[in-house]
Parts: C-alpha cells; structure tokens; sequence
C-alpha cells in the first residue's frame, strides 16, 4: 500500500493544475471526473468497502461517462476526521475502461466501530468526502444502530428527496431494498425523463445508473453512511424469474435476454459498494445484529398461475422455492448460529401473507411461494430465532406487519416482524390513505401508508423501533419529511406495540 503524503493529496501533486484535460474531446478543458460521487458499503469489524466511478460525461450514450481508453490511477485516503488531520490507510487503484473506470476498494487495518471519512483523487482533482463506519468488534454490542431503509426510486416518477432527508438524518447504516434503477423509459405522467429508452445493453445499464447518480440528493446520501444494498427485478426487467423473462418488450431473442441480464448485474456491481457480484450474503454487527441479505429474483422459480394478483391453487406447492435450495439452506445455516440479537432478513418482496377479500394474492411476491415462506418461518423457530425481522421494498406502500405461524388464523401465534419501507419516488406522491386495506383478511397488517420516504429502524440491545418518514410529495423538491407512525418490539417478545 503505497502512502501519499496529505499536503501532495490536498494540493493535487507537484505538478498538477488541477484540473482534467481530454484533449481528444470537442469541448476539452477542465472537468470533473467526480460526478457520479462516492460511497461505503459491507462494513466489517475492521475493514469496509470505498467506491467511485469516474465520469467527466455522465451521459454518453456509450456507458463510459466521456473516459479516455486507458486505465487511470485513483488515490484513496481514509481518515479518523473530515480535515484529514490523520490519515489511517491509504493507496492506489486503477479505474479500468473495461469496468467504465469503477472503483472498489477494501480500505483494511480499521478499528471496530468507528467513524471514519475517505476521498479520491484522480487527475489532480478531489472528490467529494464519504462519511463511513465500522461494525463493532464480534462479541461486542456497540451502541444503538440506527438504520434507514429505503428501495424504489424510479426516476422519472420523481424527485429524490426522500435521499436528501436520509443523509440529514445521519443515520449508521442504509439499506436499500431494490429497484435502484428503472430500467423503462417514458413513464406515465413523469417529471423528470430518462436519457434514451429502455435499458438492453451493457452501455445502457451504465447510462442510467451514470444518470441516477448526476442527482445531488443520492450523492449526499452515499456519501452520508455506508450502505447494504441488494438487487430486485427493475435493475433487470420488472418481474423476471431466475431465467424467465417479465415482459415480451423489447423482443429478444433467448441469447440476447441472457446477455442482457448479465450486462444488468455486471453493471449493478460495477456501481454499488460491494466486496463481490455475490449479492446474498451475510454481514454481522457485533452481538446487536446480524443482517442475512437475500436476492429473491435470480434463483427462483417462475411465478405461479402467470404472475400478478391471482387466486392460484398452485402457490401452495411445497416445493416450489423463492431462494432457490442453496441460499434457503444457506439462509437457514445462518440463522442457526444465533451471531446477535436481532436476526435481519433484508430482502426485497413483501413476506407476509397479503390478500384481498376473494383470496388473490402477489403472486411476484411470497405468496406466490408460499411453501417456501412456510419453511423459512418453521426453520427459524425451530432454530430459536427469537427475534427475526424481515426489512422489505418492493411495494410502493409503508406498511408494519406480525409475521404469524399460520396466517389463516388471526389467533395464531405471531412470530416475528415485518416492515416495509415505501418508495423514494416510484408511483409519484402517492396519496394520504392509511386504511389497512382489507383488514378482515389481513388482520396481521398493524399500518398502511401510501406515501413516499423511507423507514428509520433504530436497533437496540432491548428492543427495536421504527419510525415510518414519510414526505407530501416528490414532484417538486424540497418537501420536509415527518414521521406518520412509530412502534416498538420488544426482544424475545414478537408483535408490534405502537408508539
């Protein structure tokens, strides 16, 4: 690891101007190779991951961001204060062409539960300073972890400041649920638009998360905390199965669907703070918690009866799995091994059973797999989960639900716990409805909510609590954000108590 002395880092090197010159460019003079911003994520005990992705034109129809064809050097810092006044690691990397000059660095030899700050530098230029932190030591509980969850930020539908409240929250951790990005174009009474149309190639998917990350709102919530993020279905194609595509538009061919998944997730990767393109796996938080990230799309089975809000007899196959058999077994290892108090399931469709007065049900979601929930819920209990919480995305909604045994009873022993952040923007600004809707069915939902925003979850030795952030709206900028519903659940006591 080479170390670069802090004056030479502050100052741009001895011979820099401070500036990028890309000669070979039409409009070539100073620019900013920063502009996507940076970010954390995957924190470990003493070690976390630092990203960026260089690009001077965010929105070149290449996916390349306006790079020259050559690997550029990239010096990183990290540091126990905002000033650099005392740096603790420090290197170099090379952002290569073939990655669209993306960053991921494992910053090593930190101290366990610690706040720590990091930049870049590339081409005499500075980027922006990231705020990050590091789980506490294995053994150790750490102080109270407060969480914003937050999925569903399509765009077009809206502006980002659910984002902009995250980060003035200043929360520990951010989890982000899915659907990061959209990945159509031209949506129905939109208020921003996506450069060019819907995402098929490799040069695609890198434009539009390029263009996702133009927006101020997002940067500053990167650069806030680090972030666990996992994938759903819009960073692909909206509701593909495993191999199975969701839609017949564009037409593809087999072949070109495959590759167009595979550019999909090498360019979710090359922009997300992640240690590898493995997106289920497990990172642990001391003695408080243990979050079990899963990824519901890649390995599950097609959707039963043709998707959608079905009454569908097939849903109940036993065999039939959401996970696939490797991580639900993976999953239930895990829980096995009781590492802290709060067992996390951070995933990205709703959990609990959620019908309407004829019995149809999401058959995208796990009710359509209901084998599967059934598993997962017995497993846990037969392991001695005694305080599992699944954090979930995906629906539009805010919503708090008691994860009962057997869903068909209302007396039936309630389990766990469920909460759903609604969206950053996806669907607009939503409306003020609050109603539980069909609460005769679905007695086990304790809150609803329609609004945009995200969920504060504050973990704790004793017990957890959630506060559901909502905004008026998210088609113009600058709403304020407050809280419309908080509850509390007590450890080794499952069931929501509103507060």
């Amino acid at each position: 690891m080479t170390r670069i002395d802090r004056r030479y880092f502050i100052l741009g090197g001895a011979a820099a101007a401070g500036s990028l010159v890309l000669s070979s460019s039409a409009t070539a003079g100073p620019l900013n190779p920063f502009r996507l911003g940076v970010a954390s994520g995957d924190p470990a005990p003493t070690s976390v991951v630092l990203w960026t992705r260089l690009a001077v034109r965010p929105l070149n129809a290449d996916g390349h961001g306006g790079m020259p064809r050559k690997p550029i050097a990239v010096q990183w810092q990290v540091a126990t204060t905002a000033r650099f006044s005392r740096i603790v690691a420090s290197g170099t990397v090379n952002a290569r062409w073939a990655d669209a000059h993306s960053v991921h660095v494992i910053a090593r030899g930190l101290q366990p539960g610690a706040v720590y700050y990091y930049r870049f530098r590339a081409f005499g230029q500075i980027s922006p300073v990231g705020r990050t932190r590091t789980a506490p030591a294995a053994g150790t509980f750490g102080p109270d972890l407060r969480i914003a969850v937050a999925s569903c930020a399509n765009y077009e539908n809206g502006y980002y400041t659910a984002y902009r409240r995250i980060a003035e929250e200043n929360p520990g951790l951010v989890l982000f649920l899915g659907d990061y990005i959209y990945e159509e174009s031209g949506s129905p009474g939109r208020v921003r638009s996506h450069a060019g149309g819907e995402t098929v190639t490799l040069a695609d998917y890198r434009r539009r998360y390029a263009q996702y990350r133009t927006d101020p709102d997002l940067r500053a919530a990167h650069a806030a905390a680090p972030w666990l993020v996992v994938p759903d279905d819009h960073e692909v194609e909206n509701n593909y199965a495993k191999l199975v595509r969701g839609n017949s538009r564009p037409a593809l061919t087999t072949a070109q669907w495959r590759a167009r998944r595979a550019a999909a997730y090498r360019a979710y990767y090359e922009n997300m703070p992640l240690r590898s393109a493995s997106f289920y796996r497990r990172v642990g938080w001391g003695r408080l918690a243990t979050f079990h990230m899963l990824d519901t799309r890649q390995f599950r089975d097609d959707q039963p009866c043709g998707d959608y809000w079905k009454v569908c007899a097939a849903a109940d196959a036993p065999n039939r799995t959401i996970t696939g058999a490797a991580q639900e077994k993976w999953l239930l290892d895990g829980l096995a091994r009781h590492y802290g108090t709060w067992d996390v399931l951070g995933q990205q469709v709703f959990f609990a059973r959620y019908a309407d007065e004829t019995g149809a049900a999401n058959m995208d979601a796990w009710d359509g797999y209901r084998g599967a929930r059934d598993r997962l819920q017995r497993g846990w209990l037969q392991r001695g989960v005694r305080n599992p919480l699944v954090l979930t995305g995906d629906v539009h909604a805010a919503l708090a639900n008691d994860l009962k045994l057997d869903y068909r009873d209302p007396g039936s022993a309630t389990i766990g716990t469920e909460l759903i952040c609604t969206s950053v923007s996806s669907n607009g600004d939503g409306t003020a409805l609050r109603e539980v809707p069909w609460p005769g069915v679905n007695p086990h939902i304790r809150h609803y909510s329609e609004r945009r925003g995200y969920t504060m979850v504050t973990i704790g030795q004793d017990r957890i609590r959630a506060d559901f952030r909502v905004l008026p709206r998210v088609s113009r900028p600058g709403a304020p954000v407050s809280t419309n519903a908080s509850f509390v659940v007590e450890a080794g006591r499952p069931g929501l108590h509103r507060v």
